[in-house]
C-alpha cells in the first residue's frame, strides 16, 4: 500500500497544506522545529487515530483553533482508500471511504504503518510501558477486536483500582464489588495475554533471521514474553482464564493492602536476549540498536504476512542514529518494496542510491514544497 495524498488543516504548526507523495521513497528535508516530525506524526495519527508523541489530543490542534483535520488517500492491493480524521476538544470523528466509523477500533487497521524514530531505540533499554505500547499498537493494526478488548480492559482496570483504593482506605468494606470487577476483568486479561503471546511468537519468527543477517551471522535473537501468568505454545484461552482466577484469589489481600491491581496485561514485559544474554542489561549499544532495527524490519514482514500488503514505513530522523552498515541494511531491505517517508536535516550523510530515486520535499515554518529536482 502507499499514501498518495495528504491534507492537513490546523494540525500542529500546519495551517492548511496539501501534498502528493511518490509511491517509493519520500524525503522530508528541513531544519529542526519546522514541521518535519509533525508531518510524520500526522501520517501516524491518520493511520492509528492517536499520536506516538503525546496522549493529549489537544496538543495536535493548532494554537487558538477549535479542531484539526487530517485527510489522506491511499492505494491498497484491493483498491483506493480515503481516510478522514477530525480532532476536536470534544473527541475524534473518523471516516473511512466517506463513511463515519462508530468506533475508532473499526477505523484503525485500514492504513498500516511502521514507525521507526530515535525513541524506538528505547524499545530494548526503555521501560516495560514502552514495550507494552509497541506490542499493543502493532497488534491493533491487524486485529480490531484486540483494540476493543484492550479498551474495555483499561476501563475495568481503572474502576477496579479505584475500588481497591477505597477498600484500602476503608471508605468501602464490601468486597463483593471487587469480586464482580475481578470476574469481569479476567476474560479480557486472558484474551489480551493470549493475543500478545501469539504476536510475539510471530515476531520472533521474522526478527531472528533478520538479526542474524545484520549481525553477520554472529548473533541469535530471542524474544521472551513475561506475562503475569504462565503461557506456553499449547495453552488455550480457558487455561489462561483459570490461571488468572487462581492468581487473583492468591493476591487479593495484598491488592487491598496496596490499593492497586497487581496482576494483568498492564504489568507485562518483554525480554530481548542475544546469544542467551539479556540485551537490556548486558548488551552493547550496538547490539541494542541492532535488536531495535531487527524488530522494526520484522514488523514490516509480519504485517505483510497477516494482510498480504506491505505497510508504509516512517523513518523519523532515525538514519543519523544508525551507523553506515545498519543504515545500508535498512535501506537495502525496503528498496522498491515499501513506501517510505524519511525526515532529515540533510541528505549528505545518507550514502545510498535510494536518495537518487527519492522525491525530496522541503519543509519550512509549517509549509511544504513540491518535490525538489536535481
Amino acid at each position: 500500500m502507499f499514501l498518495t495524498h495528504l491534507s492537513l488543516k490546523n494540525y500542529r504548526n500546519y495551517e492548511s497544506e496539501t501534498i502528493e507523495f511518490a509511491n517509493n521513497v519520500n524525503i522530508i528535508l528541513g531544519e529542526n522545529a519546522q514541521g518535519k516530525t509533525n508531518m510524520m506524526e500526522a501520517i501516524y495519527v491518520l493511520a492509528m487515530a492517536k499520536s506516538h508523541r503525546t496522549t493529549n489530543d489537544k496538543d495536535l490542534i493548532r494554537w487558538d483553533e477549535d479542531y484539526a483535520k487530517i485527510e489522506g488517500k491511499a492505494m491498497k492491493k484491493n483498491g483506493a482508500l480515503s481516510l478522514e480524521l477530525i480532532i476536536s476538544k470534544k473527541g475524534k470523528k473518523a471516516k473511512c471511504n466517506h463513511i463515519e466509523q462508530q468506533r475508532l477500533s473499526q477505523y484503525v487497521g485500514h492504513l498500516n504503518i511502521v514507525m521507526f524514530a530515535p525513541e524506538d531505540l528505547n524499545l530494548v533499554k526503555g521501560s516495560p510501558q514502552v514495550r507494552r505500547r509497541f506490542v499493543d499498537m502493532e497488534i491493533g493494526q491487524v486485529s480490531p477486536v484486540y483494540i476493543h478488548d484492550l479498551s474495555q480492559y483499561q476501563k475495568l482496570l481503572q474502576q477496579r483500582n479505584h475500588y481497591l483504593k477505597m477498600l484500602q482506605t476503608r471508605e468501602q468494606q464490601d468486597e463483593t464489588v471487587l469480586d464482580i470487577l475481578t470476574e469481569q476483568l479476567i476474560p479480557l486479561a486472558a484474551k489480551i495475554t493470549l493475543k500478545r503471546y501469539e504476536f510475539l511468537l510471530l515476531l520472533q519468527k521474522w526478527a531472528a533471521p533478520i538479526h542474524r543477517e545484520i549481525s553477520r551471522g554472529l548473533e541469535t535473537l530471542q524474544i521472551q514474553y513475561r506475562p503475569s501468568v504462565d503461557v506456553s505454545e499449547k495453552i488455550e484461552l480457558s487455561r489462561i482464564i483459570e490461571a488468572y482466577s487462581e492468581k487473583f484469589a492468591t493476591i487479593k489481600e495484598r491488592e487491598i493492602q496496596r490499593g492497586m491491581t497487581l496482576a494483568g496485561p498492564h504489568r507485562d514485559d518483554i525480554a530481548f536476549s542475544v546469544n542467551g544474554k539479556d540485551v537490556q542489561i548486558f548488551g552493547s549499544q550496538g547490539q541494542q540498536r541492532t535488536t531495535a532495527l531487527s524488530i522494526k524490519l520484522a514488523e514490516i514482514e509480519l504485517i505483510f504476512s497477516e494482510i498480504g500488503d506491505y505497510p508504509i514505513l516512517l523513518l523519523d530522523d532515525v538514519l543519523s542514529e544508525l551507523d553506515d552498515f545498519r543504515q545500508t541494511h535498512l535501506l537495502d531491505t525496503i528498496r522498491k518494496k515499501v513506501q517510505t517517508f524519511v525526515t532529515t536535516t540533510s541528505i549528505d550523510g545518507i550514502e545510498h542510491d535510494i536518495v537518487k530515486e527519492a522525491a525530496i520535499y522541503k519543509v519550512h515554518s509549517g509549509h511544504i514544497t513540491a518535490p525538489l529536482c536535481d
